[in-house]
């Protein structure tokens, strides 16, 4: 298995291992929704059975955004079937995005660790044991599916989905270099305040969420692992990847890479005048005062 570790942050922003603590993990895992009707059930059993066969404690919290198939009625079902205590509804009255759909999970989350995944099946449940063991093996603060390393690998697309897939991670690598394998995945186990903090400061939406969600981890010094996964496009319903998507990713590249840029131009005047970062960006300012 692939791991990238980039400069680890202070000691003080980093939980200890279960053993130090002395206190178990549990994952909370979100599933945003939207037309999964088909697919929720499945996904949600799959869920249990890989949890209850590892002795993993867990609870999955399913946001649905009004979807109009009923998926929302399928949900409620498998609360009473399930538990209250492991699966919990929180839905919301309309798409909002897949950011906000995160934070109104982790509102209700108990988990000290948050898993990310799609509801489609794209993500099998199996490979999360694994996540949580390379988790636990370098004490990350994300570890990320990736289907371009080891192992993985993507079942079930046609020539131009993989053609877009491979093409951003391609140019995202080139320009912002943010030394992990798959930046466009979006099967992930983070620490929760990892989770919170990195939403706190993304601006994106829709396709190009995920990529800004790592390089900021990069950015901020979190420390991200890698396990390989297979990837199958859905069975039930349609993908919601169009048009739209591909040019929201393409203005979403070039926020990156302007921000991208801006972090090595803070770093070079720090290293050049041995400046701290609030001096750095107060000479900035001064200077392009002046020119103005």
């Amino acid at each position: 298995m692939a791991s990238v570790e980039p400069r680890r942050p202070p000691a003080s922003s980093r939980q200890e291992p279960e053993g130090r603590s002395g206190r178990q993990d549990k994952y909370s895992v979100l599933l945003p929704t939207y037309n999964e009707r088909e697919n929720l059930p499945l996904i949600v059993w799959l869920l249990v059975k890989s949890f209850s066969e590892s002795g993993i404690n867990y609870e999955i919290i399913i946001i649905d955004d009004g979807s109009p198939d009923g998926t929302k009625d399928v949900a409620e079902q498998l609360e009473k079937i399930y538990g209250p205590d492991k699966i919990l509804l929180k839905p919301r009255e309309k798409k909002l995005g897949l950011g906000t759909a995160y934070i109104h999970g982790m509102e209700h989350a108990t988990g000290n660790y948050i898993v990310i995944m799609d509801a489609d099946l794209s993500h099998h449940p199996k490979f999360i044991p694994e996540f949580i063991r390379k988790q636990k093996e370098g004490n990350f603060d994300i570890v990320s599916g990736t289907r371009y390393k080891g192992n993985g690998g993507v079942y079930g697309w046609d020539l131009k989905r993989k053609l877009i897939s491979r093409g951003a991670n391609f140019i995202t690598q080139v320009l912002l270099r943010p030394g992990v394998s798959d930046l466009t995945g979006s099967f992930r186990l983070y620490r929760k305040e990892v989770l919170q903090k990195l939403i706190e400061k993304c601006i994106s939406k829709g396709y190009v969420f995920q990529m800004e969600m790592i390089v900021r981890a990069r950015q901020m010094d979190y420390t991200i692992g890698e396990v390989p996964i297979s990837f199958v496009d859905r069975v039930y319903g349609e993908s919601k990847l169009g048009g739209n998507e591909i040019v929201s990713f393409l203005k979403g590249l070039l926020t990156l890479l302007l921000l991208h840029k801006r972090k090595l131009f803070i770093y070079a005047y720090r290293v050049h005048f041995n400046l701290n970062i609030k001096e750095a960006w107060l000479l900035i300012f001064i200077k392009r005062t002046l020119k103005a």
